[in-house]
């Protein structure tokens, strides 16, 4: 009998199962990052991670003969819902073996749990929401992820696809090198605007800490909030991701550009701790936490998390020199090279702002959707 049943998660060992599953997809896999076994449990924590106080999670465990052969989960993301005026829910936290059999039960058991819950449409992947994990990387295979972002097999494409989910959004990644950024023209230009404008840029105050989060988080919600897809974070979910960022953050590379002493924009920079994680093959903490002390020098990579400013200086200017500014700090910092991502394929501004850096987008993740 090789019969496949699929069933939910329903208590600790069922999480544990959940979690563990990907070792088996990219056992051997070179490029493949293990993720933390603490941060996953923690993403997964309903009863402590704030993003849960306003959305509903649903997982599930595809099962051959009592072996794990694929799992996903489902999301209804109320503040989504509120913010866009649209009933789509999101799938996520897919990973399977490369059979669609296996995959179409999962799909369908994400469908139908979103389709009773009222929603018109879903999308994903999104683990759990756009402020995490997003998108499926179609391109870009022959490169581990930086910090946050996620990795997959190109069988995925095919299996998602075959169940009828389309592309709603694809999300570019550029990558960045010092030798190509700092043309003689562009560094020209952001100095002489510095000097012209009177933008100041400054680094974050980490004795202020709780504070420049706050005004970090209004900046975020004004200026993001309206890109597609997006959702303004709540007070408590942006101070729970700052707590977990803070102990990486170096904070010259978390630039705020302000004009007349208010914040007008800003970038968050962050070291590519994938670069030294990659090796910790268990997921463990402590011997995570071993390998950054032992080779922290090798990391000399970082992803440009976010970088924007608000939507009254779009035209301003402010945002090409934030790049260059981010750029300084990065190579003043012994970083080399970098990641800006992801970018909304639609995003005119943030897509010339790459390119004008000579930035090769070098990956690309896809938003799907499926109609119900």
């Amino acid at each position: 009998m090789n019969s496949i049943t699929v069933r939910p998660v329903l208590n600790g060992n069922d999480k544990r199962a959940f979690i563990r599953f990907p070792w088996k997809i990219y056992e051997g896999n070179t490029y493949w990052v293990p993720p933390l076994l603490s941060d996953r449990k923690k993403l997964l924590d309903t009863k402590k991670n704030p993003f849960y106080k306003h959305a509903q999670l649903q997982l599930w465990l595809a099962e051959r003969n009592g072996v794990v052969v694929g799992r996903i989960g489902a999301v209804v993301n109320e503040n989504h819902i509120k913010e866009h005026g649209e009933q789509v829910g999101f799938f996520g936290f897919f990973e399977s073996v490369n059979e669609a059999a296996v995959a179409n039960l999962l799909f369908d058991q994400a469908v139908g749990w979103l389709r009773e819950r009222g929603m018109k449409a879903v999308r994903g992947p999104a683990s759990p929401s756009v402020n995490d994990e997003y998108g499926l990387l179609v391109d870009g295979f022959n490169r581990s992820p930086v910090i946050l972002m996620p990795y997959n097999p190109a069988y995925y494409i095919q299996l998602i696809e075959n169940y009828g989910f389309r592309k709603a959004k694809d999300l570019y990644s550029y990558h960045l090198r010092s030798e190509k950024v700092f043309t003689e023209k562009f560094t020209r230009v952001s100095e002489m605007f510095k000097k012209r404008e009177g933008v100041v840029f400054r680094s974050l105050n980490m004795k202020d800490f709780d504070n420049e989060v706050e005004r970090i988080r209004e900046m975020y919600n004004r200026g993001w909030s309206r890109n597609w897809g997006a959702v303004p974070m709540t007070k408590e979910e942006f101070e729970y991701t700052a707590k977990d960022l803070k102990p990486i953050v170096n904070p010259e590379l978390v630039v705020i550009a302000e004009l007349k002493g208010k914040p007008v924009g800003f970038g968050l920079t962050v070291p590519d701790l994938n670069i030294v994680l990659k090796d910790n093959k268990r997921g463990y903490l402590v011997p995570a936490l071993v390998r950054l002390l032992l080779f922290k020098k090798r990391i000399n990579f970082v992803r440009i998390v976010i970088l924007g400013v608000l939507p009254e200086f779009r035209n301003s200017g402010i945002g090409g020199v934030l790049f260059y500014e981010t750029g300084v700090r990065g190579v003043r910092n012994g970083m080399m090279q970098g990641e800006a991502g992801w970018v909304n394929d639609d995003n005119v501004m943030m897509n010339r702002g790459a390119e004008m850096m000579n930035g090769e987008k070098y990956k690309t993740y896809r938003i799907y959707e499926l109609s119900l």
